[in-house]
């Protein structure tokens, strides 16, 4: 390109010294050529732009390129070959040029068969009308690993407040439970969430807007009255704002690579530094105001927060005869008494729930890992009744942490024959008196030189007997005045006054 302040020497030197043309191109090493254009271009700069590119190398296989990519375009894009792939096989074509031949051609084969002519219309959102929901990968360090966390993006779509929350992957019960923090922390649900269009929400996507809503997402919705709006597939502009927020937040946030003991600690800092760029920054419509502004203003047109969506994802599951159920490559422990029959498994974002006939069959903290099972031995108990040589080598049972005293006891009674079945005997104490209740009978037992389960047992029961109610206080007027006294004579009297009552009579 030709600036324009050596335009400016060429025109002044020929205008007006006077000088040649040929003085001038020889003076500046221009060609004689590019000097008579500047003078005939009035001072404005130009560039010069071939009409047609040359390309002796990468000509004679054109044909096979375009070939290649009109097929490829066919394919889905984790699929299609990149362009140094795309050299390679021309490679073995016989093609001997640069892969930067090939690269540009396919930025010219690409803006050929897809133009950029869309045009983009500004949005406008009432206070408490809508929010955008979307999720978003980062790098982050937790307890000293490298990890990718999945974050939820939340954002009020008139103040721009918006609010994260990191979870492990982005599955159904981890969108309720964003949405369960992100409402607490806004203050309010607007009245209409946008979203694109999520496994965890939609089932199907129908003609045209039409979209088939999971039925757990649409209970959701209804709990907090909002209206479900899915985007049209792969018209990221259409919640635009929230896509926008995930690069910024990247490197807002996430830049550089934020380092936390584990996903509370990296939630509690997401939900403080939220608030803080909402004091900060600046609103982008409205530049002379802030976004915590405009945030405490739209407070008041969303509705008040209900009482929080139990938000759980449900699968059902055969309780195995070793009374484990599968779930997510793991399996969790669940009361004994529940063998053999089919449970319900709530998986919320931290915890998991199994649930049969109604009744609530064990609870564990969520497991990400695969793999893994997660005991309670407390589950086992009932079966230990039956079985009490299993608590020596039962996998629930190893490394159980008892209170002291229970451990103690434990270890007395482990010099006995039947030292096992005693001990049994106690646990089965604890769903009746509870856990602190038998480890302070243990502890008694074992001052008192008594290691048995018949004692134990019996203090328990001592303890747990009703106290004696107090003698009753008679009020003075009923009190009598002369007590009666015992006076067997009467009954002498009467047997001699009437003997004949008590001679015996024959039966019939």
């Amino acid at each position: 390109m030709l600036c324009v302040e050596t335009i400016g020497k060429i025109r002044r030197r020929r205008l007006v010294q006077g000088e040649s043309i040929s003085a001038i191109a020889r003076d500046l090493g221009l060609a004689r050529n590019t000097v008579k254009r500047a003078l005939r271009f009035e001072g404005e700069g130009y560039e010069y732009r071939r009409v047609r590119q040359p390309m002796p190398k990468l000509g004679p296989y054109l044909a096979t390129l375009d070939a290649w990519l009109e097929a490829e375009e066919k394919l889905p894009a984790r699929e299609r070959r990149t362009a140094q792939r795309l050299y390679e096989g021309l490679c073995l074509e016989g093609y001997t040029g640069a892969v930067d031949g090939v690269r540009r051609y396919l930025r010219s084969f690409e803006r050929r068969r897809h133009p950029v002519t869309t045009a983009f219309i500004p949005q406008s959102f009432a206070p408490g009308e809508a929010y955008q929901f979307d999720w978003s990968h980062e790098h982050v360090e937790l307890g000293g690993v490298d990890q990718v966390v999945k974050v939820a993006h939340v954002r009020l779509c008139h103040s721009r407040a918006f609010f994260l929350a990191a979870y492990p992957r982005e599955s159904q019960e981890m969108v309720f439970d964003a949405h369960a923090r992100a409402f607490e922390f806004l203050g309010g649900v607007p009245r209409r969430g946008i979203y694109d269009n999520l496994k965890p929400a939609v089932d199907a996507i129908v003609v045209g807007r039409e979209r088939r809503y999971n039925r757990r997402f649409l209970v959701m919705c209804n709990h907090y009255l909002i209206e479900p709006t899915a985007c049209t597939p792969a018209s990221g502009w259409e919640k635009g704002q929230v896509e926008n927020q995930v690069g910024n937040v990247r490197e807002w946030l996430f830049t550089p690579k934020v380092r936390c003991a584990d996903l509370a600690e990296l939630n509690a800092q997401l939900a403080a530094r939220c608030l803080q760029i909402a004091r900060e920054r600046d609103h982008p419509e409205q530049s002379e105001r802030k976004v915590v502004a405009l945030w405490d203003q739209e407070r008041a047109s969303l509705r008040t927060m209900p009482i929080p969506f139990d938000g759980y994802a449900e699968k059902s599951a055969l309780v195995s005869t070793m009374c484990l159920v599968n779930f997510d490559r793991n399996r969790y422990s669940v009361e004994s008494r529940y063998v053999r029959q089919v449970a319900t498994v709530r998986a919320y974002a931290e915890r998991i729930v199994i649930v049969c006939g109604g009744e609530v069959a064990g609870e564990h903290p969520r497991c990400f890992d695969r793999g893994r099972t997660l005991y309670n031995p407390w589950h086992y108990v009932a079966a230990l009744t039956r079985k009490p040589g299993a608590l020596r080598n039962g996998a629930p049972f190893k490394d159980w942490n008892l209170p002291a005293s229970m451990t103690r006891l434990r270890e007395r009674l482990a010099r006995h024959a039947d030292g096992d079945r005693q001990f049994v005997d106690i646990l089965s104490m604890v769903a009746l008196y509870g856990l602190e209740a038998v480890s302070e009978a243990c502890a008694v037992g074992l001052e008192e030189q008594v290691v048995s389960s018949a004692h134990v047992v019996n203090l328990l029961h001592r303890a747990a007997a009703p106290p004696r109610l107090p003698a009753l206080q008679v009020p003075e007027a009923l009190k009598l005045v002369a007590e009666p006294a015992a006076n067997c004579d009467r009954y002498n009297q009467l047997l001699r006054e009437r003997p004949a009552l008590l001679v015996p009579v024959d039966p019939p």
